[in-house]
């Protein structure tokens, strides 16, 4: 087993929630260590519990315990600044999604982050989830034949404190589009290929708050497959990924149910409870005759966990990210294009 001496030290600027989930898979892993923590709140508590050095700036951290990778868990406004410390120092890097508050600021990081050779990974967790690497295996086999449709959901209920006690998160910009959307548009993409058009439209007819609350969301993929996504916060069901993946034991879950069913030419697959519907490759393909019913055989795992080790990879030159900076600079044009259709009732082109 790997000495702490030995793991690639990881340092985590930003103690937040999401900072404090990296704080605790770097621990826990076998080859990664936690080795600094950076924020200019008062967070010696944690830092102490942690037992690592905590550090006020970046600045600060890279003059004096220069660490094998950096993870950024910094607010969202924050993310462009730090970003270009670390490319500046040369340290890998594990940027929390969004890539950016906006699109031309992203567009500008990433071209700077392919200029500078500094590898770079960008924190959509699920990327790294194996029921998400499984659906994508069945689809790639093509045992669903030729992708036709996708019908998405993410339809769960914020508790009303959450919006008391951040009342930002009553104003556009605040509501499921830019802060929950922007996963599900990784998920499709892994999935499904890349999104070139998309269509919405939107509701707060339920909280009546000055953001959405409720989504409709037509998508158009280069395949020419098409989806329909569902997308809600103030709806009482369990079809979202956290409550159906049982990945993150934070949230009640429910085997029962799915949040993606993906539809070929011979099958679909429901995702995450893999339930494969298909016909068989020689016999005839029609509603009147009956599928071949089985569950496609998976693992579950902590993505966070999974998305650290590979993290460490990429720090030691062992591996090049699997969500790049111009994978999550994509994923952020495609949640903004949601958020203009939705406002101006047009079809937004987005490849």
């Amino acid at each position: 087993m790997n000495t702490d001496s030995a793991k690639t030290r990881i340092a985590v600027a930003g103690a937040g929630y999401i900072g404090q989930a990296h704080m605790g898979v770097a621990q826990a892993s076998a080859t990664c260590t936690l080795s600094a923590i950076v924020d200019p709140a008062p967070a010696a508590a944690i830092a102490e519990k942690a037992g690592v050095p905590l550090y006020r700036t970046l600045d600060e951290l890279l003059a004096k315990d220069r660490p094998d990778g950096i993870v950024l868990a910094t607010p969202n406004q924050l993310h462009v600044e730090h970003a270009r410390i670390c490319l500046a120092a040369g340290v890998p890097t594990l940027l929390e999604k969004p890539v950016a508050p906006t699109v031309k600021e992203a567009q500008a990081l990433v071209d700077e982050i392919e200029r500078s050779g500094v590898k770079v990974l960008i924190g959509h967790h699920r990327a790294h989830s194996p029921i998400m690497a499984r659906a994508k295996q069945v689809i790639d086999e093509g045992r669903l034949g030729k992708l036709v449709a996708v019908m998405g959901s993410a339809v769960f209920f914020k508790p009303d404190e959450y919006y008391a006690s951040a009342p930002w998160r009553r104003e556009p910009g605040g509501g499921p589009i830019l802060l929950n959307m922007i996963h599900e548009v990784h998920n499709l993409r892994m999935l499904c290929g890349e999104i070139v058009a998309v269509q919405a439209f939107a509701s707060h007819a339920t909280r009546g708050f000055a953001v959405e609350d409720t989504v409709a969301v037509n998508l158009r993929f280069a395949s020419g497959a098409l989806g329909t996504f569902m997308l809600s916060d103030t709806a009482a069901s369990p079809r979202s990924w956290e409550q159906t993946s049982q990945e993150n034991k934070a949230y009640s879950t429910y085997p029962d149910e799915d949040c993606y069913v993906i539809a070929g030419t011979f099958g679909s697959l429901s995702v995450p409870t893999m339930r494969l519907k298909s016909y068989a490759a020689a016999g005839e393909r029609s509603w009147w005759k009956p599928f071949e019913e089985s569950i496609v055989p998976m693992q579950r795992d902590d993505p966070l966990a999974r998305q650290m080790e590979h993290f460490g990879r990429v720090a030691r030159g062992e591996a090049e990210p699997i969500v790049s900076a111009r994978d999550g600079l994509q994923n952020l044009r495609i949640t903004e294009a949601i958020a203009r259709a939705a406002t101006s009732g047009e079809i937004v082109e987005t490849a």
